[in-house]
């Protein structure tokens, strides 16, 4: 496992986003927002806004 890593993305976008981690979809973006702050204490994670519609989940 490298220093940093990417665990997931939620969206509520799915044209914004693609690849090989775990994608989450949301409806809203309260659900988005609690989507993200969920994973993120159970993959020991922080949330970052990343601008384009998707909080990414990173371990630094």
């Amino acid at each position: 496992m490298s220093a940093e890593e990417l665990m997931a993305v939620v969206t509520i976008n799915k044209d914004a986003v693609g690849g090989d981690v775990p994608i989450f979809f949301a409806k809203t973006d309260d659900e988005q927002a609690k989507i993200a702050t969920t994973l993120a204490k159970v993959l020991r994670g922080m949330v970052h806004d990343i601008g384009n519609g998707a909080y990414i989940i990173v371990r630094h």
